[in-house]
């Protein structure tokens, strides 16, 4: 199974100061006033993180299933990729997935805003710029997280991208990077985003170390700083914020709606499916459906996808988690691992799997 995932990467290719309780700028407000319709309210409460070679198309039909209305996030692309590359293949998704937002990676203006705009014409729910992404290569293109420095380059970003679509512009930004640890130099960032009419900010509540640090130990090693983003929401109660970083436990995503209008969830909703589906259902108020249920009604999905030729080991990664800490866990992962790269693996496949879990649970 591929264990690159991380919260803020790509494909292809802020001591708390007094000022920072300073009013919003004037701009905030009048660029707000024409900024696209916010997506509904109970879809905000949650999302799945965008996460690099996991979240793709199939992956988001399945969470689709476990969460019917939370908000799904594409893989990075950069803006270059989405203008001159495979379309198809880096914007494709099934209307199953919606709502499903694309996030982009880039620092032009024009290159982000003729993305955002191929973005927005393929069916996309909501744009988003990534400034969060610490890794080597991200910061050698000057895109992700070390955007953070040049407020200004991401404000003239945001209103060029917001300016060429009809959808929320959105941005999904850490709290600093190296020695910019300091709430008021994060607050400035996020009014001068703010100013440019982004309404939504999805915070990951840690800041970036651009040197030193992999993406794996930047996802770990800093501490988080929920009360931060706690804090930008009492200050800008006109911002949409939501909350990102270290979250698992039903209870502590809704203590955090307390304070913010939403969470995000990655790593822990990859690895055990189902309990993104428990948070879901929670949220919702409503009754959890079985593993065997949740994965049946993935069927028609899986079935129209290897119908078109698609290989189900593309597919079967994206469940090997949905029995995790199970009685039948083990052997539905073997099955599905041993099996799915086979040539004539099918739905009989799933099934299979699904009877060994079952039978092992029983015993």
């Amino acid at each position: 199974m591929n264990n690159r995932g991380t919260e803020e990467q790509a494909i292809t290719t802020p001591r708390e100061a007094e000022a920072s309780a300073r009013p919003a700028p004037e701009l905030l407000s009048v660029s707000s006033s024409v900024a696209a319709p916010e997506l509904p309210a109970d879809v905000l409460r949650l999302s799945v993180a965008p996460m690099m070679d996991w979240t793709d198309r199939h992956c988001r039909a399945f969470h689709r299933v476990l969460a019917p209305r939370a908000l799904l996030y594409t893989e990075m692309v950069h803006a270059n990729a989405v203008i001159h590359g495979d379309r198809d293949r880096l914007l494709g998704f099934d209307p199953s997935e919606h709502p499903v937002a694309l996030q982009l990676g880039g620092s032009d203006p024009a290159v982000l805003a003729e993305a955002s705009r191929i973005g927005a014409a393929w069916g996309y729910d909501e744009i988003n710029l990534n400034v969060g992404c610490p890794s080597d290569r991200v910061q050698a293109g000057r895109f992700g997280a070390c955007l953070m420095r040049e407020p200004a380059l991401v404000a003239a970003a945001v209103e060029a991208m917001q300016a060429a679509v009809a959808v929320p512009v959105t941005v999904k930004c850490r709290l600093g990077v190296d020695e910019l640890e300091d709430y008021g130099v994060f607050l400035a960032f996020v009014d001068a985003v703010a100013g440019a009419g982004c309404r939504r900010v999805i915070v990951h509540a840690r800041k970036a170390w651009l040197q030193g640090l992999s993406p794996k130990e930047n996802r770990e090693i800093p501490p988080l700083r929920y009360d931060w983003v706690h804090r930008l929401k009492r200050e800008r109660p006109s911002l949409v914020v939501l909350i990102n970083g270290g979250l698992r436990e039903i209870d502590d995503v809704e203590a955090h709606l307390a304070h913010v209008d939403g969470a995000m969830i990655g790593r822990a909703a990859y690895h055990e499916p189902y309990r993104l589906h428990r948070l879901a259902v929670a949220l919702q108020q409503a009754a959890p459906r079985s593993r065997t249920a949740l994965l049946r009604a993935y069927f028609p999905y899986v079935e129209a996808q290897l119908s078109r030729g698609v290989a189900l080991k593309h597919i079967a990664r994206h469940v090997l988690g949905l029995f995790h800490a199970q009685p039948g866990g083990r052997a539905f992962r073997q099955v599905l691992s041993e099996g799915a790269p086979r040539a004539d693996a099918g739905l009989a496949l799933l099934d299979r799997a699904l009877a060994q879990a079952a039978e092992r649970e029983a015993a």
